[in-house]
């Protein structure tokens, strides 16, 4: 029998799995007190929704009676949506590493009833497959550790949470240093950080581009980081960028729609791993060409957006073609073709990391390359998660779908990419209202303001957030924000906190570039002397905003705004402004909030940017 706790689970992962026969629970402390009353282990399995292999073990293993069965005599079983719950798969991904380094998803772990990991894997084949036993020999294996030698299950349960623990507050020891006065002496410097463009180059592929072999990955903040180190004057670096973007712009990594795939398996781009991430396509907006990033946008305003202008996190690998559920044959057809089969199914989950992010790219090409269009998506994104998931300045929902509202808590990522990305928007489109909520968000982030999972707690694995080397990191956001608000507000303790927020990650990030990329691009802006660039002028279309959006580089922030709009940034706190509020147009280029006198054309604000 099947109790079919997952039907009313608002992830759309957990509800894929609602109705197999294995007797599922979502992530509690419910769970883990049934397994302590039973004295049973736990079998946690991670995944998404629209996670090719998680499909697979769930049609081969999870469908399986005898299976499921199996489970309900002799686990209690729990399904994570790693989306919705990213404290949860970080703590069991760092557990897991100490059995295996080919980590991923599905990830399949065994935890005592206490909730520290003893064993764990990825997928796991119904038959065994060279040394990759079958599922059904590891939970036998499993069942005879825990019944023949619970000595050895609970060593090695304890011994990986006090590794991860120490870990843990080691990090926590890291993020408390500073020096006050802006200048971490943890910061890697300024050379040390352009010098790590020689590892990319070393690592180029430069037959295919991209870096190393299959499989090939976007790597979003590791473009980003090559950006910055090409702003700052590395003519290697912003030749790098280019053959990369050339690299996933032209092959099949990127669909005829414009979407880009999550990574393809071969080194020459080929034969991808059809699943399409919000994040990927978001970060790589940030970087993107005109053409690029326009098709980008498309992908987002034609598949992933909602009617009420969020946008959900990810369009499936899988489709149903003629009865048959296959993977990517439905994106191997022509565009011309598409419409007479179903789409891949989305994964509905609105995250409102993921929409910051969003919000970021878009903000950031709809300025650069002069498309309004992107902008304004940016804005329906921001409005529509600001409406549904944050009150009174405060993130309150990380997740909801059409089936309501999700119960994970918000987490760093959320403050800290949704603040990056409001801050984006603001500057560009002169609203100060949404730099006010991002000044709230990075007070709360700052103030370390999240809660700890209780089975984590009690089990002392809570690791706070992991590097990631697809995903921009909510730490790096964080400290992004706060810099641009120091700029904003002329309050250099703000500056200080993004120093410290980054400064150990960066410094790892100069030997161990990836999961460390975007560290080392904020890590090189707060180094670099702080400019601001203001252009007030009434005209959407005056010269002198294009020429300040040229401007971009570390250490910059840049505005334009209505004098109207600078009256109302100067009246909310933001001392950048003061003054800025003259009726004829004006630019305004500044260093710590020491300005040049105005330019009053184009020519006149290029001389005083160089």
């Amino acid at each position: 029998m099947n109790d079919n706790r997952l039907e009313t689970a608002v992830s759309p992962y957990l509800r894929l799995h609602a109705d197999n026969p294995v007797d599922w629970r979502e992530w509690g402390p419910e769970a883990f007190a049934e397994a302590r009353e039973r004295d049973v282990p736990v079998l946690v399995s991670v995944g998404y929704a629209t996670c090719h292999w998680c499909h697979v073990m769930a049609r081969e293993s999870f469908s399986d009676p005898a299976i499921g069965e199996l489970l309900r005599r002799d686990f209690v079983a729990v399904k994570v949506d790693r989306e919705e719950r990213p404290d949860v798969d970080a703590s069991l991904m760092a557990s897991a590493s100490a059995f295996t380094q080919q980590l991923g998803w599905p990830l399949t772990a065994f935890t005592t009833p206490e909730g520290r990991v003893f064993f764990a894997g990825t997928y796991y084949p119904p038959s065994p497959v060279g040394q990759v036993g079958s599922f059904r020999q590891v939970l036998a294996a499993v069942l005879d550790a825990w019944e023949e030698r619970r000595h050895e299950v609970d060593a090695n349960a304890g011994a990986i949470a006090t590794a991860i623990r120490q870990g843990a507050e080691a990090d926590a020891a890291a993020r408390g240093g500073g020096t006050g006065d802006g200048v971490d002496p943890r910061l890697p410097s300024v050379d040390a950080i352009r010098a790590v463009t020689a590892q990319l180059v070393s690592a180029e592929d430069t037959t295919y581009g991209g870096f190393g072999g299959a499989p090939k990955f976007p790597s979003a903040p590791l473009l980003e980081f090559l950006a910055d180190v090409g702003a700052d004057g590395d003519e290697v670096a912003r030749a790098l960028l280019d053959r990369s973007l050339q690299a996933i712009r032209s092959t099949e990594l990127t669909d005829a729609d414009g979407g880009v795939f999550r990574y393809a398996t071969k080194r020459d781009w080929s034969v991808p791993h059809y699943e399409r991430m919000l994040y990927d396509n978001a970060g790589l907006l940030a970087v993107a060409g005109a053409e690029q990033a326009r098709g980008i946008a498309d992908f987002l305003r034609d598949t992933l957006r909602r009617p009420d202008g969020a946008f959900v996190a990810a369009q499936d690998s899988e489709s149903t073609i003629d009865g048959r559920r296959v993977e990517g044959e439905w994106y191997r057809l022509p565009l011309a073709e598409r419409g007479r089969f179903d789409p891949p199914p989305l994964d509905d989950q609105v995250l409102t990391g993921w929409n910051g992010l969003a919000v970021r790219g878009l903000a950031v090409a709809g300025a650069r390359h002069g498309d309004p269009e992107m902008v304004a998506l940016a804005r329906d994104a921001a409005d529509a998660v600001l409406a549904a998931h944050v009150r009174d300045g405060h993130v309150v929902v990380r997740s909801s779908t059409s089936h309501g509202t999700s119960s994970a808590p918000p987490t760093v990522e959320d403050v800290g990419l949704l603040a990056e990305g409001l801050l984006e928007l603001a500057l560009v489109t002169g609203e100060v209202g949404y730099a006010e909520t991002a000044r709230s968000l990075v007070d709360d982030g700052l103030a370390g303001s999240f809660g700890v999972d209780p089975v984590l707690q009690a089990a002392g694995t809570a690791t706070g957030e992991q590097p990631q080397t697809a995903l921009r990191s909510g730490t790096v956001a964080l400290a992004s924000a706060a810099a641009t608000l120091a700029a904003l507000t002329g309050d250099d303790a703000l500056r200080t906190a993004a120093a410290s927020l980054v400064a150990d990650r960066a410094r790892t990030g100069t030997d161990r570039l990836l999961g460390h990329a975007d560290a080392l691009g904020v890590a090189l802006s707060v180094q670099r002397p702080s400019r601001e660039v203001v252009v007030v002028s009434a005209d959407a279309d005056d010269p002198m905003r294009a020429a300040a959006r040229d401007a971009r580089r570390p250490g910059t922030v840049i505005a334009t705004v209505t004098p109207e709009q600078a009256r109302a940034w100067a009246g909310a706190g933001f001392s950048l402004f003061d003054g800025r509020d003259g009726s004829a147009p004006a630019a305004y280029v500044c260093h710590d909030h020491v300005c040049a006198l105005p330019a009053r054309s184009d020519e006149e604000l290029v001389d005083q940017l160089r």
